[in-house]
């Protein structure tokens, strides 16, 4: 038993049996009301919350979650994504946000300012990570671009290289000695392969 009470008592308190029966009695009460204001303490921040205290902040954002499928990581990340995602917004921002969401290098951001479109092409296998990237996506992007999603998969590429060349063969010269229409202006010779 700690003297959590105790302490604060006057010195001639301490030998009265009462007194240290209610000390006693009084002493889990103390200790539960420490944990809750640590608790509540703890709540106040995402990443320290308490389950309850991130289903407080699920159902205030909105968000429908599932705790047989999400992770708490997942879904105080998630509360985090929503929390940082207020203007302004810029392709970095963007692609920094989904870095942390996703995974660092696993989505690229890029933008056709000409034809006003934005592309994410990402490679994202868990279907919570890929709504929530997507409810990103639609909150930062600007109203006039228009989304388009590129699906990355993961495997190898094998590159290999021909190389040909071609003798092209002038019929005309520009000396004023030919004849328009007489033959064509210039024909190839057969590809030859170099390597």
């Amino acid at each position: 038993m700690s003297d959590e009470i105790r302490k604060h008592w006057p010195s001639f308190l301490l030998g009265i049996k009462d007194f240290v029966r209610l000390a006693e009695a009084q002493e889990p009460e103390v200790t539960d009301g420490r944990k809750s204001i640590d608790r509540l303490l703890d709540d106040q921040f995402v990443l320290t919350s308490s389950t309850e205290g991130i289903k407080r902040r699920e159902t205030m954002l909105g968000i429908q979650a599932d705790p047989t499928t999400e992770p708490i990581e997942f879904r105080r990340q998630r509360i985090l994504n929503r929390y940082q995602t207020k203007p302004p917004f810029t392709i970095r921002y963007l692609q920094r946000q989904l870095d942390m969401l996703v995974g660092q290098g696993l989505t690229i951001v890029s933008v056709d300012y000409a034809k006003c479109v934005l592309t994410v092409a990402a490679n994202i296998n868990n279907a919570s990570v890929f709504k929530e990237a997507l409810h990103t996506i639609e909150t930062i992007k600007p109203a006039n671009m228009v989304y388009q999603q590129n699906t990355s998969l993961e495997g190898r590429i094998e590159l290999e290289t021909h190389i040909k060349t071609k003798e092209i063969i002038w019929n005309y010269k520009l000396d004023g000695s030919w004849e328009l229409g007489e033959k064509p202006f210039l024909f190839y010779e057969p590809e030859v392969s170099i390597k």
